[in-house]
């Protein structure tokens, strides 16, 4: 909960539970808190902004104030009865101020951890159109393939510049990601509240420029934000992370213009053969390895002269790694398997169905990462990742981190103490998890990228037990 959100129940407490301390009726004072409480209500609906879980509080807040009013017109010397109607009434009230505020706590307003490095974060949204590809899933051959990237980068931003939402648009977005997680369709609105690190169009940082390149990409039914604790930690030392919106593939896409472009369904579909599955997963894997390569050309040539200056010269494009989650982590080993121009790739719960047959059957010599949770990776998935192990030939690392689920891998966990009994982690601490992904992922690119020595990519190590380490087969 948030600062104000924590002092209303407060106040109501103090008002609730008096007479049954005291042994006395509620002196003047005392029924003066639920107007200090309905002040701060106020304050709260002004600085912190409505949310639906907060609901019962407000309501509470004004049945207080009301019982503050007949407070003022009764003696406050006489005796209060503990055992009685009215004291039997008190204890109900301190029970609903418990379960009111129980929903607050249970599904607060989601917090991004400030990174833990020395640069500060500017980030920017752009629409990018690729004529000379057709877009494979609209349903109009003609459409040019568009989609969002989202930038983020070391910047130096002024006292007036603003801190970027987690989620943009969350007005659409969220209770599109509710939908698909079967929640109420109202049920995330309060993460339009969730503020980052980072700054809008802030100026960048040259100081510490050219600085490498990183392409994210989510993973089916995901966004491009959904990994922003890890983003920014990378960024805070010193790189430039590009995260791809796979237009129908993600849960969402908002464009700038107001056009709002929903997941297809139909992209990976039911009831067919796995033949026919798995041509439709590498139909799409192939579209996504086309966008990242499309991605890197246009910031090629923004890095070269980017009519806003923000991008020119602050990437360093001789050293690029690649990164993402489930089906986003089998377009990061496709990519980097592919384009030369991809030096290092970590994958994380990769799922391996959509990968080419061609990079399953050769390979890459690029250093790769992978980590998998405990419960994702099928008996099939293993199958096809031993198939490409084989022929792996440069540094490769895997893990599987015991106690995590798939989505341990992104944000999500952070939206709710229930996260577990929502399916959207495992038994392990959330914050355990955030500590592993960010340090073996700022360990694994300093040393492809920048040849920072490392230990951790070596084996199994004390300081992190919860990592079961995997040969190569």
């Amino acid at each position: 909960m948030r600062t104000i959100e924590i002092i209303v129940p407060s106040i109501l407490l103090v008002y609730l539970v008096w007479p049954l301390l005291t042994g006395h009726k509620r002196t003047w004072m005392v029924n003066c808190l639920p107007f200090l409480a309905l002040l701060m209500t106020g304050l709260h609906l002004f600085i912190e902004k409505y949310r639906w879980q907060m609901v019962p509080l407000y309501i509470l807040v004004i049945i207080c104030s009301l019982a503050g009013v007949l407070g003022f017109v009764r003696s406050s010397s006489s005796m209060f009865k503990r055992l009685s109607w009215t004291g039997a009434g008190q204890i109900a009230s301190l029970l609903l101020l418990l379960l009111a505020t129980a929903l607050p706590v249970l599904l607060p307003v989601p917090f991004v951890p400030s990174p833990s490095g020395p640069y500060k974060i500017g980030t920017s949204t752009l629409v990018l159109v690729d004529n000379s590809r057709h877009e494979l899933y609209s349903g109009n051959i003609n459409d040019p393939r568009k989609f969002i990237v989202q930038v983020w980068y070391p910047a130096t931003p002024a006292p007036d510049s603003v801190r970027a939402p987690w989620m943009a648009n969350a007005n659409i977005v969220a209770p599109a990601l509710a939908d698909y997680l079967k929640l109420p369709h109202f049920f995330l609105d309060h993460l339009a509240l969730v503020k980052t690190n980072s700054y809008i169009d802030a100026p960048a940082d040259l100081s510490g420029a050219p600085y490498p390149v990183l392409l994210f990409s989510h993973g089916w039914n995901g966004f491009r934000a959904q990994n922003t604790n890890q983003v920014q930690e990378l960024v805070s030392h010193g790189y430039v992370v590009i995260s791809l919106e796979y237009t129908y593939a993600d849960r969402v896409a908002v464009f700038p213009d107001g056009l709002v472009v929903l997941n297809n369904p139909a992209i990976l579909p039911t009831g067919v053969s796995d033949s026919d599955y798995d041509t439709a997963a590498r139909k799409l894997l192939e579209q996504w390895t086309g966008d990242l390569s499309y991605t890197l050309d246009t910031f090629t040539t923004l890095n070269a002269a980017d009519p806003s200056g923000r991008f020119t010269g602050l990437l360093d494009l001789s050293r690029v790694g690649a990164f993402g989650h489930s089906t986003g982590g089998g377009a990061s080993i496709q990519f980097c398997s592919i384009d030369p121009r991809c030096k290092a790739a970590f994958a994380m719960d990769a799922w391996m169905t959509p990968v080419s047959v061609q990079v399953l059957n050769t390979g890459t010599d690029r250093p790769l990462l992978f980590l998998f949770s405990e419960t994702f990776p099928t008996a099939t998935n293993w199958q096809l990742f031993d198939q490409l192990a084989v022929h792996l030939t440069g540094p490769v690392t895997i893990a599987t981190i015991q106690g995590t689920s798939h989505y341990d891998f992104s944000d999500l966990p952070a939206l709710s103490p229930l996260a577990p009994l929502m399916g959207l982690k495992g038994p392990l601490n959330g914050q355990r998890v955030i500590k592993i992904v960010n340090d073996y992922s700022l360990a694994f690119f300093d040393w492809a990228l920048k040849g920072v020595p490392t230990t951790l990519l070596e084996g199994s190590s004390s300081s992190y037990p919860e990592l079961q380490f995997r040969p190569l087969p």
